[in-house]
Parts: structure tokens; C-alpha cells; sequence
């Protein structure tokens, strides 16, 4: 018998638009997503597609020419014994950062560098919020402050509390980030892109950081990336996101290894392949769309290889994925009267030698 989900999360048909230069942008189209207590939800797709919109809307944070034209937030969580639920896009602001951010959701966004104020030391920067949110003293905040380097693997935290950001290398400084974020022992931890701006050796050690951390604080994550090499380490559950809208959501398996897509394919076909000696590297063709305006059709459709002819008329709804319960695509191939498609062959033939060789995607 399968173990109950508790929703910590949900976003149901979140709609926002940017005026800029006169246009509309709309930036989310009925965005529907949950994130469950204990897991790890990634959003994944190319740079502009609302993976960073989304976040932001969640947090109360849009820039100021965003508008929220509908939707719904709604946040579980438990305060002591008793459990507490908000709905987040109709809290005032002074409410939610009261309440709510740094405190039951946090954030680490992509460089680290930018995140932190190069006027203050490292020591108050992670006490600041543990004496507004948690109203610790001085020393007490300190000595939480001292727990939280060496939880996140800092090297002498005495001296490092005494640093500036400057004095700190790009991963030491995504650390202290990432005990910022998690000081108040939040419920929900989103991270945005946390180790873009690191190289490879660093960004392996981030995320076994954050594995670790959600599984000794039982944190919820939501990881934003536009890598799916990343996702295979990290997710429960994926959701691809395009020109603002959920096209392919499922567990981490159903996308690696049934992809239903051809925007997901694209996007694993992506991945570079290191055990090839073909240099080549696959890119999808065409560039995203500009989502000004009405649209007519599917946004992707003038990208697509595999594109019907309803495709440039009408977007796809979700459809469910035969055989299974949380995998949907958004995609006419999987109308029961479209013609039958299959992923491109080379997909394929990658897909079948890991599921024989028991690896995924991982780089």
C-alpha cells in the first residue's frame, strides 16, 4: 500500500503578466504544481519559460511591472503542534515577509555573490533573520549562527563569521546562502539555479549539500534548473515547463525513461553525452517564443519536429500518460486519434542502455 502525500504546496492555474515597452507579456499561463512534504520538486526548461516567474510569485517578490491575473497559492504548514494553512497570493506583503519568507519558505538564488550585502559580515547576515524571525538574542543567534557553518560544511566558523562575502570563495560563499536559508528551519526550500554560477567540482558538492541537509531537516525543495543532468541527482518529481505553461509533469522516472514530449525530448536529447566520442552536441532548433499578445496554437509547435497540423491551431491540454497516475503531457500525440509517433531513435537507443545498465541521465 503506497504511503500518503502530504501536500505542503500548491499552485493551481497561476496566471502573471509583464508590462514592458507598452506589450503584455504573459509570463504564466495556468501554472498548476504541488509539492509534497519531504520531496524534491524540479522545474526544468530553457531560460524565459516561468521557471524563475513562478518562484517569485510564491515568495511575493515579482518585480514591479508583474501582474498576478489569477491563480491560487496555497501553503501547508505546521506551526507547533497545529497545522496552519495560507493562502499566499492574497496576504499582504508586510504578512508574508512577517510570516512566511525566511521563515516557513526560503530561498537561494543563483549567485551568491549578488545575494549577500558586501557591507555586513558573514555573522550578521545569518543573524539577522534568527533574531526577527525567531527573536533569539544575541549570543543565542551566534551560537545557532556557529551550527549553521559547520552544518553546511564550513571550515573554522569562528573566523568565517567574522569574514566579509569578498573574503570567501563562490562555493563557501552559496554555503553560507544555503545556512541563511535554512536558519528559521523552513518548511519549503526553493532553490533557484543554486549552482550556475560554480563550476563542476563545486556544483557536484552544492547539491549533495542540499541532499543532505532535506533529509536531516525534512525540508520540501523546489529546484529550478534548466539542467536536466541536475534533475536526475535531486528530483522526486519533475514538471517541464514552456513559454509559461506545465507541458510534461511526472516522477523523475516517468521523464527520463518515458518521455511523452518532443519538447522534453528535445531537452534530454540535450544533455551532453560524455561516453560518445562524437563531439557534436544536439540543440533543439528555432529559439523560444515571445509570449506577447494573443497566441494561436502550441508556442513550441514552430520548434517542433513531430508538430500536427492541430498543433499550429489549437494548444494541447493535458493529457494523462496511459498506465499511469501523476504522468501528464501536454501534447496531441497523445490524442487517441493522432497518429502514432515514436521518440527519435537515438533517444531511444540512450534511454535503453541505461534502463539495461541501471544508470540515469546523471553527469
Amino acid at each position: 500500500m503506497a504511503l500518503k502525500r502530504t501536500t505542503v504546496l500548491e499552485i493551481k492555474d497561476l496566471a502573471i503578466r509583464f508590462t514592458t515597452n507598452k506589450q503584455e507579456v504573459h509570463a504564466l499561463r495556468g501554472v498548476d504544481l504541488k509539492l509534497y512534504r519531504g520531496e524534491t520538486l524540479a522545474i526544468v526548461g530553457e531560460s524565459g519559460s516561468g521557471k524563475s516567474v513562478t518562484a517569485k510569485a510564491v515568495m511575493g517578490i515579482l518585480d514591479k511591472n508583474g501582474h498576478i491575473e489569477g491563480g491560487e497559492v496555497h501553503f501547508n504548514y505546521r506551526l507547533g503542534e497545529k497545522g496552519c494553512h495560507d493562502e499566499l497570493l492574497r496576504l499582504p506583503n508586510k504578512e508574508l515577509r512577517k510570516r512566511i519568507n525566511g521563515k516557513r519558505i526560503a530561498m537561494v538564488f543563483q549567485d551568491p555573490l549578488t545575494s549577500l550585502d558586501p557591507t555586513m559580515t558573514i555573522g550578521n547576515q545569518i543573524t539577522e533573520g534568527l533574531r526577527l524571525h525567531l527573536r533569539f538574542t544575541k549570543q543565542q543567534a551566534r551560537e545557532r549562527a556557529l551550527e549553521l557553518l559547520e552544518l553546511v560544511g564550513i571550515d573554522d566558523p569562528p573566523t568565517r563569521l567574522r569574514n566579509y562575502p569578498h573574503q570567501l570563495s563562490g562555493g563557501m560563499r552559496q554555503r553560507v546562502v544555503i545556512a541563511i536559508a535554512i536558519s528559521c528551519l523552513p518548511d519549503v526550500l526553493i532553490c533557484d539555479e543554486p549552482t550556475t554560477a560554480l563550476d563542476v567540482t563545486i556544483q557536484a558538492k552544492i547539491l549533495e549539500l542540499i541532499r543532505d541537509l532535506q533529509k536531516k531537516l525534512g525540508l520540501s525543495v523546489i529546484y529550478i534548473t534548466h539542467d536536466l543532468g541536475v534533475v536526475a541527482k535531486i528530483a522526486d518529481y519533475v514538471s517541464v515547463m514552456y513559454a509559461g505553461r506545465i507541458v510534461e509533469k511526472g516522477s523523475v522516472e516517468d521523464i527520463f525513461y518515458d518521455p511523452r514530449h518532443p519538447y522534453t525530448w528535445g531537452l534530454l536529447l540535450s544533455i551532453p553525452n560524455y561516453e560518445v566520442g562524437d563531439a557534436s552536441l544536439y540543440t533543439i532548433p528555432g529559439a523560444p517564443p515571445r509570449i506577447v499578445g494573443e497566441m494561436t496554437g502550441d508556442p513550441f509547435a514552430p520548434r517542433n519536429l513531430y508538430a500536427l497540423n492541430i498543433d499550429h491551431r489549437l494548444e494541447a491540454p493535458l493529457f494523462r500518460v496511459p498506465g499511469s497516475q501523476s504522468h501528464y503531457a501536454a501534447t496531441w500525440l497523445l490524442h487517441k486519434d493522432a497518429p502514432k509517433v515514436s521518440p527519435p531513435p537515438e533517444l531511444v537507443s540512450r534511454i535503453q542502455t541505461m534502463l539495461e545498465e541501471g544508470r540515469s541521465y546523471a553527469i
